[in-house]
């Protein structure tokens, strides 16, 4: 029985063209850029296409893209790098403060939340921002958290669980008008999304090449001309001297055909997938009970589907599912086998019992509705199977015990 891939959040499969397009630097022409004979300049030329390529996604110039070895590495060099760019300004500590505050939110991927919850060991202050309910943060709370030591801003353009895509916009202009940098993880976002950097306000964005058809252990950072950060990576003068080390070829031109993949089509694509994700969203939510979407249906990833199913463990579905030959998630690919419920839905407000009961489930462009229709009468299977077996559900049914109430909406 063929399977069906519904985990693109976590990562998604190379396309044809990508590996094609990898295989010669994987063969005979495996130069080193920095050298200087032809081997290696047909290397840097590859690369620097690649470059060119992704900046023209963003709207930006060539010298504002870095490459990186995906969006974690993106994530710390852009948070970090920002500290301690603000701690050599000569302004720094101006006012009686010697601390660098930054403002993120609870929301975060662990990338950024790790880092901060790292360099407040150092001294730093965070503000964490509060959700509502479908996992977007209010930009007068984000705006009355700024500080005069506040050096930095980061909020994802759209989260890895949920879908749910923040005002990255209005959070540009906040960042501008009181002269903040802004940085934005977009690693589930770009390829999906049209991201204009320079109309967004963005000064730093993090981008993986595996979360849009790409190979794994490559990525990028846009960095916008004028934003002076230190190196990260300290050794030889690659990626002009901010991040040392023999440049990922393969990867980079991987990236870059993926890039070039991504944003051809992109809102013929995105549509075709919405549809798929909104009927695989309305067919679970009527047929199968006590189940709630979280995260906002409008400003939504085409791909992401996150419903709770009350009375059931989310591992348990995913073992089922597996069985079925369907590949899903309970939450974060990185989170997998954590015992505590996603972060994410509990600073959306989720009881622990119904975020246990999760399943992600994330369309890619090579999906049909024939797999959704699959996928459903799979999941209704599954659920009334485990919930067979739950003492909860078995107190509902002989109304000694009342579920929870939540919403549910379509």
């Amino acid at each position: 029985m063929p399977g069906i891939y519904l985990d693109h959040a976590a990562t998604t499969p190379v396309r044809p063209e990508v590996r094609e397009a990898m295989l010669p630097y994987l063969k005979e022409q495996y130069g080193n850029p920095s050298g200087l004979y032809q081997l290696a300049v047909e290397a840097e030329e590859a690369m620097e296409a690649a470059r060119k390529t992704i900046a023209a996604t963003l709207g930006c110039e060539t010298e504002e893209i870095y490459f990186t070895s995906g969006g974690t590495e993106s994530d710390n060099w852009a948070i970090k790098s920002a500290v301690e760019a603000a701690k050599k300004r000569k302004d720094f500590g101006t006012g009686g403060r010697r601390c660098c505050h930054i403002i993120t939110t609870q929301i975060e991927h662990h990338a950024v939340l790790h880092t901060c919850r790292a360099l407040e060991e150092e001294g730093c202050e965070v503000t964490y921002l509060r959700v509502n309910e479908m996992g977007q943060i209010s930009v007068r709370e984000l705006e009355k958290a700024i500080r005069p030591d506040t050096v930095l801003i980061s909020v994802m353009t759209a989260n890895n669980e949920v879908g749910t895509i923040q005002p990255v916009r209005e959070i540009g202009k906040i960042a501008r008008r009181h002269h903040i940098l802004f940085h934005t993880d977009a690693v589930q976002a770009y390829g999906h999304l049209p991201l204009p950097v320079k109309r967004l306000g963005i000064d730093m964005m993090s981008a993986s090449g595996h979360k849009c058809n790409g190979p794994k252990g490559i990525g990028f950072l846009y960095v916008r001309k004028g934003v002076d950060l230190p190196p990260f990576i300290h050794g030889g003068g690659q990626e002009r001297g901010k991040r040392a080390g023999t440049e990922n070829v393969p990867g980079i031109v991987g990236l870059g055909m993926a890039a070039r993949l991504a944003h051809t089509k992109m809102a013929e694509r995105e549509k075709k997938t919405a549809a798929m994700r909104d009927y695989l969203i309305r067919r679970l939510l009527n047929e199968v009970p006590f189940a709630r979407l979280n995260g906002s249906l409008r400003y939504r990833l085409a791909g992401n589907c996150n419903i709770s199913f009350q009375f059931i463990e989310g591992a348990a579905l995913l073992v089922l599912l597996d069985e079925e030959g369907i590949c899903a998630a309970a939450g974060s690919a990185c989170s997998t086998g954590s015992k505590e419920p996603s972060h994410v839905l509990k600073a959306m407000g989720l009881p622990d019992n119904i975020a246990h009961g999760t399943l992600r489930l994330t369309i890619g462009y090579q999906n049909t509705m024939e797999e959704m229709d699959r996928a459903v009468e799979c999941i209704k299977k599954c659920v009334a199977r485990l919930r067979q077996n739950s003492p909860e559900f078995e107190d509902y049914m002989s109304g000694r015990k009342m579920p929870l109430s939540f919403g549910i909406r379509l």
